[in-house]
Formats: C-alpha cells, structure tokens, sequence
C-alpha cells in the first residue's frame, strides 16, 4: 500500500477528476490524502478522500469564494492573467508549507496537476516519486501547437510554426515570476536548476485526460506521457459536487433538450446567459440552464422562454439526456459532452477554453462562437446548425467511441501504481 497525495489547485474541474483518481487508488488499497486550502475541506471529505490543510493563513476560509466572483467576472487576458497571478500566489504557499505537512502525514508518492509548478520541485526535495496529471488542456509547448489559451488553428504550415512561437513566448514572460520563484527555492535548497519547462513534469508517467484523437498533432510529447481519456466515476456522478441541491427531474418535459452551463468559474457572465436563453427560442426544445454555483444570489431569473434555471447541476445526467449541449468549453463540460457522444456549442471565455473551442470545432463535434462575436442571431445559426446537421452528431459519437476505449480512471491507476512500484518510466505503448 502505497500513500499518495494529491496536489491540485482548488476549483471543482481539477478536484473532480483527481478526487475520482483518488478512489480508484483507495479501491486498490492505497492511502490518499488532498493537500489545500481550508475552503474545499468538506467537499474533499464528503467525496471520500482524506484531508489535510494547508495554506490558511493566505487562503483563510471565504477566500476561494471571493477569487472565484473575480475570475466569474473576468474573460480573455485579464482573466488569463488572474489566474496566473492566483497560481504564483499558490505556489508561494505551497513551497513553503507542503513539505513538512506532506513528511508529517507520511506521505510516499505524490499525483500533481501540471497546473501546480511547485509540486515536481517539492518531490524532488523529499525524494518522492511523482506522477503529472493533466486535468485541464495540456500546457505542453512546442511550435507546431498553438499556445493552449488561444483559438488558433491546426497548421503545419511555417506561419502558423512562427505564430505560435510568438504566442509562447507570451506565455513565457507571463509564467517568468512563478518559474523564478520556483528557481530561487531549488537554489535555496541545492537543487539543480531546470533546463526547460518539461522538468516540472514527471519522469515516470505523464496522465492526460484527452483521448488523442481530440488533440492537435504532438511530436515532441515524452514517451512516458498517456492520453488516457475523462477520469471519470463509473457511476457518472461528481465527487466533488453540491450534493445538498436536488435537481427537479419532475420539471423534464420531454422535450429535446438543451443543457447550457458556463462551468464553476466564469459563471458571472450574466449577458451570456441572456443570449443563450434568447438565442435558444423557437427550437421546439427545452432548455436547463445551471448557473454552476449555490452561493449565486444576485441572478434574475426571468430569461427569454423560462429555461428551467438551477443554481447547480448533475452535469452527467443532464448531458445524458441532452441533444446539444451549451458550454463555455471547460474541460469536465466538453469530455463529459463527448463522453455521451452529444454535440457542443462553445463560447470560450478565458485560460485554455479557446484552445479546447478550437479542438471541438476540429474534430467536427460542435461549432464555436467567440465571446467577442457573441451575439444572439449568430449564436441562434449555431445551435440550429448544430441540431440540423447530422455530421456533429457523428463525430461527437466517434469520439465517443475513441473515449470508451482510452482507458479512463482504471489506465491511469495502473499506470500509476506501475510508475511507482518500478521506480521507471511507463511508455505510452505498455499495456
């Protein structure tokens, strides 16, 4: 038996995926035990995992709240740029306090969101074994990929090759504080420095939530790094959800439906909501709208057609029941979509979901509106393209397919306890 612990930032998309990779390994005998901040303490319990705080005194309890009204309100750049300025003050944090919490617990591996730079370094100082886990788009640079927060198409083609080292060093001189201060701590610790951006990622086994077929064409991805598919609960249930908000199933009608929601974070966009609500009328459908998040009070309800507005949804059982599905193009709503083989409309907003957007509408499963062009008559040709037009359908079933076949949360847990119990790299060809 092994005692893992996991290191992830504290928003539901990341803590979904990990918490269900977590009882797969707890199912297997293993210890598990998430390491964060005071604020997701009850969720993390409530799915099952053990628990530890750190960080209270810059994250003391209603912090999280109050950073996810700011980022709710935000899109494009200035919401890039919060949420990497959030990451440098996490990884302050977590540099400073996880390895004595981490070697108080006992803990002997460590599964670490590649959004979590402190992490690799943390391990290193303990001596840990460590395993990455890509729960959101993959942040893997390299030139013939456009940067994974913008909308930019697939081109091997030389413009697109020098386009994309121009959006990289953008990402560059944006990550230069975090990754200074993470040198400055190796340097205070006599570790080696890094020589690039891949040795903040494991050694032994790379986990990503894609299915391959849904990414852009990599080559110079490590022979250790899986696609593996959506760490999904056999059950299709959320660990890390509300589950004191019961949802009125009662109020279906039967109807086709249309599920919109804009996720746990960008979910302060009141005008979006407005525009799917008006852009959805005269589609003889029925639309749930969910607002993501209970703590909303603020809202007006009253949006063009009545759609059923809740302030939380079972993301899966309404995607199931779903013929389209509205999103901001977060990563959970998008393989949770695919994984039902429904059809997406996408509104990026922030971070990587123009990256996802572009992936969606280059695999043919959906069609993409940017937030800048969002208005309801082009928004309206869209859902009525997507709903008329039985390609996206297709393609979203293929996926589908390519999805039940990946893996899921059972590869990546054999991976895992490979990857540790060998001390060596797992190549993506091992079965």
């Amino acid at each position: 038996m092994t005692h893992f612990a996991i290191i992830c930032p504290s928003a539901i998309g990341h803590l979904n995926p990990m918490c269900v990779l977590g009882r797969e390994l707890q199912r297997r005998n293993h210890q598990v035990t998430l390491f964060s901040i005071p604020d997701i303490r009850s969720k993390v319990i409530n799915s099952g995992l053990n628990f530890e705080a750190i960080g209270e005194t810059e994250f003391p309890l209603g912090s999280l709240e109050r950073k996810y009204k700011q980022l709710g309100e935000m899109s494009g750049i200035p919401g890039f740029k919060f949420t990497a300025n959030w990451i440098q003050q996490e990884t302050a944090m977590l540099l400073r306090e996880l390895p004595e919490a981490l070697k108080a617990a006992g803990v002997e591996a460590l599964l670490v969101d590649q959004t979590t730079p402190a992490g690799s370094t943390v391990a290193e100082l303990l001596n840990l074994p460590f395993i990455t886990i890509c729960n959101a788009l993959l942040i893997d640079r390299e030139p013939g990929v456009p940067p994974f927060f913008t909308d930019w198409s697939y081109r091997p083609v030389w413009w697109a090759r020098l386009r994309n080292l121009v959006g990289n060093f953008f990402i560059d001189r944006l990550s230069q504080p975090i990754e200074s201060l993470v040198a400055r701590q190796r340097d205070i610790w006599n570790l080696a420095p890094y020589s690039s951006v891949q040795d903040f990622y494991s050694p032994l086994a790379q986990i990503c939530q894609l299915p391959p077929e849904f990414d852009f064409p990599r080559k110079e991805l490590p022979q250790w790094f899986h696609y593996i598919g959506p760490l999904k609960d056999p059950s299709g249930l959320e660990p890390v959800s509300f589950s004191s908000i019961s949802f009125p199933f009662e109020k279906l009608t039967g109807q086709r439906l249309i599920y919109a929601s804009l996720g746990t974070l960008q979910n302060r966009k009141w005008e979006i909501f407005q525009t799917i609500a008006e852009a959805c009328l005269g589609n003889d459908a029925q639309i749930v709208i969910s607002l993501g998040n209970p703590n909303i009070q603020d809202f007006a309800l009253d949006l063009p057609g009545s759609p059923l507005v809740v302030p939380y949804a079972p993301h899966q059982q309404l995607i199931e029941k779903a013929a389209l599905v509205i999103t901001h193009a977060g990563m959970n709503t998008t393989l949770a979509a695919l994984s039902s083989g429904v059809p997406l409309v996408a509104i990026p907003i922030t971070n990587e979901q123009p990256g996802i957007a572009s992936r969606i509408a280059r695999t043919g499963a959906g069609e993409v509106v940017p937030l800048v062009r969002l208005n309801v008559p082009r928004l309206r040709d869209a859902i009525r393209l997507v709903l008329a037009e039985d390609s996206y359908k297709q393609n979203a079933l293929r996926l589908q397919d390519t999805i039940s076949h990946a893996g899921g949360v059972t590869r990546a847990a054999d991976i895992i306890e490979q990857a540790v119990s060998t001390g060596q790299p797992v190549k993506a060809d091992v079965r």
